[in-house]
């Protein structure tokens, strides 16, 4: 008989159960002394006036665990719990306000959830204006839009506040998208009408043509209200989320449903400030450049030329002047770096308007799925 059809006998359960125990009453003494540091470390900051959510220490501190652990805790656990634990402890530290694109249970929600976890305060807002303009009024102390989709592009909302707006981009998230069924029917037959966000029947348009092909199809205004819609509905079913189907009690009566496997969107962390250098960041600038030929070249090599990465680069219309645009660029490295300075320096020898809008730990897109 091998090993693993040994027959494990109720004292050796016992004995692991009352280690697991062990582990536990020491697992929660050492978080009541966490907390207790985390405690004082909120009274520090706001005796010299600093910012409660510091994303490059909460970066170094995961990244530490990762290097810390042994490997039998799943990584993906590991970071959800240690998620959680941070989020405690930024609520003792002082009261945190998240503003998000609302409302609860949408994609903007669950990115705003694995940015700050669940101990703040999570303030859903109609448009992406509001969450800005919470922010810039101190109502909130971050904000979590989304900036772009890897299928659809770049949120121009987005990009044309930040053009305006004071605040900094502190932080980046990136989250699959993955497109659900949800009804309170136990079965598809059931299903009598199909609604959801526009750009949500679009991604799953392929499926729904496929598996459901008479059963009609309703657009509404967010993948939340189809949610609702399909709570208090017999035969409607709401094309949406998991977290949506766990905050309004439905069945997943079907799961990635969604045409493209590798979709994602990319959401950006709102603050006052861009965050401290952690040797793996990301820098968002936007610039225009002068009316001459070959201007657009140059300027690019401003960043080649000091052997920086960019990730993105856009185009969006000033709104200054007819036909004249400005570029939205994200580039790896930190503009603490000398060789991000000298290339900044250089870009404005071609560029008439140059600006940070944000510097932050750099999350890597595959870590979305």
């Amino acid at each position: 008989m091998s090993a693993e059809n040994v027959p494990v006998t109720p004292e050796e359960m016992d004995a692991l159960r009352a280690d697991i125990d062990a582990v536990d009453a020491e697992f929660v003494a050492l978080l009541d002394r966490r907390a207790r540091a985390a405690r004082r470390i909120g009274e520090l900051k706001q005796e010299r006036g600093l910012d409660t959510y510091v994303p490059a220490r909460e970066r170094m501190v995961m990244n530490r665990v990762f290097e810390l652990s042994e490997g039998d805790f799943p990584r993906r656990g590991l970071e959800t719990v240690f998620r959680e634990i941070i989020s405690c402890s930024i609520s003792l530290e002082g009261r945190l306000k998240i503003a998000y694109l609302g409302p609860e249970a949408t994609f903007t929600h669950e990115a705003a959830r694995r940015s700050f976890g669940a101990s703040v305060d999570l303030e859903p807002q109609r448009t992406v204006a509001e969450v800005f303009a919470r922010v810039e009024s101190g109502e909130a102390q971050h904000g979590v839009v989304p900036v772009e989709n890897s299928m659809e592009g770049a949120v121009t909302h987005t990009l044309d506040e930040l053009m305006n707006s004071p605040l900094k981009v502190c932080g980046e998230v990136y989250l699959p998208v993955s497109q659900n069924l949800l009804s309170r029917s136990g079965s598809i037959p059931e299903i009598s009408l199909v609604c959801s966000h526009p750009m949500a029947l679009a991604q799953s348009a392929s499926w729904l043509r496929r598996e459901l092909p008479t059963v009609a199809v309703e657009e509404v205004e967010s993948t939340a209200e189809a949610a609702r819609r399909a709570a208090e509905e017999p035969g409607v079913a709401a094309v949406a989320s998991v977290m949506a189907a766990e905050a309004h009690g439905l069945n997943v009566l079907a799961g990635n449903i969604q045409d493209a496997r590798a979709n994602a969107t990319r959401f950006i962390v709102l603050g006052r400030a861009w965050a401290g250098r952690t040797g793996k960041d990301k820098t968002s600038v936007v610039f225009s450049v002068k009316d001459r030929p070959g201007v657009l070249k140059d300027a690019l090599s401003a960043f080649a030329g000091a052997g920086i990465n960019l990730t993105r680069i856009e185009s969006r219309p000033s709104r200054k002047r007819a036909w004249t645009y400005v570029f939205f660029a994200d580039f790896q490295g930190h503009p603490d770096e000398e060789r991000v300075q000298t290339a900044l320096a250089n870009l404005e020898d071609h560029c008439p308007y140059v600006s940070l809008i944000g510097a932050y730990p750099e999350v890597s897109p595959e870590g979305a799925g």
